[in-house]
């Protein structure tokens, strides 16, 4: 069973709440491919926010190609490649490209990314 819940004192969204929470379970292993989530009407009714907090997430998560909708038969993790990786890999060519035309050396970029990461700790 999926254990997610939203902390309404957080300064983070309720709907990124739950995307991130979904995407931290497919990342540990917990959500596997094929695991059919739960309806939004359902999720909503059991962590009591509005419809419409658990369909942002679900769609931002699909346009990520994290999660697949297939119409009546329900929302599922996605069966693609390595949905997480493909997203981080988009977001590297992006900054990559970024860096580029900032003219800023390859190590600087690196040594940017290594900081960022370092003080999301």
């Amino acid at each position: 069973m999926l254990s997610l819940n939203v902390d309404p004192t957080l300064a983070e969204p309720p709907y990124a709440q739950l995307r991130s929470q979904i995407v931290g379970a497919i990342s540990a292993g917990s959500l596997v491919p094929g695991t059919k989530l739960p309806t939004v009407r359902a999720l909503a009714d059991q962590l009591g926010v509005a419809p419409g907090t658990v369909a942002r997430a679900y769609k931002e998560l699909e346009a990520d190609g994290v999660i697949e909708t297939r119409g009546r038969a329900g929302t599922f993790v996605s069966f693609a490649e390595d949905p997480l990786r493909r997203q981080a890999q988009r977001a590297a060519t992006e900054y990559a490209a970024q860096v580029r035309s900032l003219a800023i050396t390859d190590d600087d970029a690196l040594t940017l990314v290594a900081d960022a990461l370092r003080a999301m700790r």
